[in-house]
């Protein structure tokens, strides 16, 4: 019963529950009617706003597409007039650098040219270009000026040599110095007439060639010789007259002023010429003297031995002992010990020629260790006197400059004279040391020869006896 009326009443309430719950869907579906439309309006409603938005917008991108093309346009125009003036410019470097180069080297032209027109002029114009030369050289050599200012100062000598030309044709006179006869520098009148220079001084008491001597600096006034200084003076105040001239440009009269004598060349040579050229004449004489001595020494011969030992055979010893006297020399000598000890054994015999060989060797070789020694010697000292001499060359280089090239070949030419002799003496007492040393060897050689054979054909003892 009671479980009827628990169903019955859980019936009832299942009942209600669905009562109430189609009563609240539908209330739900009036509801979402009611949203759903309510959500269809305002989307329409969104729709025509964006509708009504989006031209502006699109008109608006558009607008902002064609200022961006425009911005980028104008940014490539930009860089690539950067890229083309980038290029200008390192085409602009290039031409400053090419045209720097040029500046130096025409620069290094002109400083060559005024080296070149320095030792092309004539010596009596020296003297007349010496500034301006000057100036072109210190402003070639002068690495803190601009290049303009070294043309500056380079150009005057461009114009002073196109001047020099100019005044050549025909003879230029001007006036000047130059070193006369008594060593004094005197003042007069120079003419330059192509290669030849002529001076003729103001109290007429010299005149003649110009020219560069050995050791001076200055221009020297040579003899022209053949009575000629006459017409020098004639023809340098009056610029007519009779030209001497020497074919040679004063070449051979140079050339034969560096010739000295020997005496002049020993003297050159200094104090180290005194034991170079006594150990060369000590050595000569030694030498020839040891040639003459060995060679007038007589060999012994096979047949002297020969005859030697018949006469020892046939018992005639006098006999044998004239005839190796006969020999005479060292080889006699031995052969004359040698008969003296012929009843001896012949070990004994071997030992007394051997021992007359040793004599020997010490006799024929005296005085020739003195020529070898000047053969190793000599080249040492004419060494010697070749570095003294360049030191004080270099000494005076750096007293008075390296300004005049002649003065140091001078110098140079005279350190080597020393080497020179020093060679010549070496030399002759090397070929004599030769030719003598063969000559003592070959006497010793025949000596030995001679030796050999007597003991070889000398009978022994036990033959004798038998």
């Amino acid at each position: 019963m009671k479980k009827r009326v628990v169903a019955i009443f859980a019936f009832v309430w299942l009942g209600a529950i669905f009562v109430n719950a189609a009563e609240g869907i539908e209330e739900a579906a009036v509801a979402m009617s009611n949203r759903l439309a309510q959500a269809s309006a305002e989307r329409a409603q969104l729709q025509e706003q964006i509708a009504s938005e989006k031209i502006p917008m699109i008109k608006e991108r558009n607008n902002l597409e064609a200022e961006v093309i425009a911005l980028r346009q104008a940014v490539e125009k930009k860089e690539s007039l950067k890229n083309g003036k980038a290029d200008v410019l390192k085409a602009a470097e290039k031409e400053l650098k090419s045209r720097e180069d040029e500046v130096n080297y025409v620069a290094g032209l002109l400083t060559d040219y005024a080296r070149n027109f320095e030792t092309r002029i004539h010596i009596a114009e020296m003297q007349r270009y010496h500034d301006a030369i000057e100036a072109a050289k210190s402003a070639g050599d002068n690495s803190t000026l601009d290049a303009g200012t070294k043309f500056d100062r380079q150009l005057p000598l461009i114009e002073t040599s196109l001047e020099r030309v100019q005044n050549l044709l025909g003879g230029d006179t001007f006036k000047g110095r130059a070193l006369v006869e008594d060593g004094t520098m005197a003042t007069g009148k120079i003419m330059i007439l192509g290669p030849v220079g002529l001076f003729a001084s103001d109290d007429g008491k010299s005149a003649g060639l110009v020219s560069l001597e050995l050791k001076s600096p200055e221009p020297s006034v040579v003899d022209p010789g053949s009575g000629l200084v006459g017409d020098v003076k004639k023809l340098v105040a009056n610029d007519s007259g009779t030209l001497p001239l020497d074919p040679s440009l004063g070449n051979a009269r140079k050339i034969a002023a560096t010739k000295d004598t020997l005496i002049g060349q020993w003297k050159k040579g200094g104090p180290v010429m005194i034991p170079i050229l006594l150990l060369g004449f000590v050595s000569l004489i030694v030498g020839v003297l040891k040639w003459l001595q060995v060679g007038r020494i007589r060999k012994a011969t096979a047949r002297d031995v020969q005859v030697v030992l018949e006469q020892l055979r046939a018992g005639h010893k006098n006999a044998a002992m004239e005839h190796a006297a006969r020999i005479g020399g060292p080889s006699g000598e031995m052969l004359k010990r040698a008969v003296e000890h012929s009843g001896d054994d012949k070990e004994l015999i071997e030992e007394v020629l051997y021992e007359q060989m040793l004599d020997t060797r010490p006799r024929l070789e005296k005085m020739m260790p003195l020529i070898a020694l000047t053969a190793a010697t000599a080249p040492l000292l004419g060494l010697l006197g070749t570095v003294t001499g360049m030191i004080n060359t270099f000494n005076l280089i750096s007293v008075f400059g390296t300004g005049d090239p002649r003065m140091l070949s001078s110098g140079i030419s005279e350190a080597l004279i020393t080497t020179e002799y020093g060679l010549i003496v070496a030399i002759p007492a090397l070929l004599i040391h030769a030719v003598v040393s063969r000559q003592t060897k070959g006497l010793l050689g025949s000596m030995e020869q001679a030796a050999v054979a007597f003991i070889n054909g000398i009978p022994s003892r036990k033959e004798n006896k038998a």
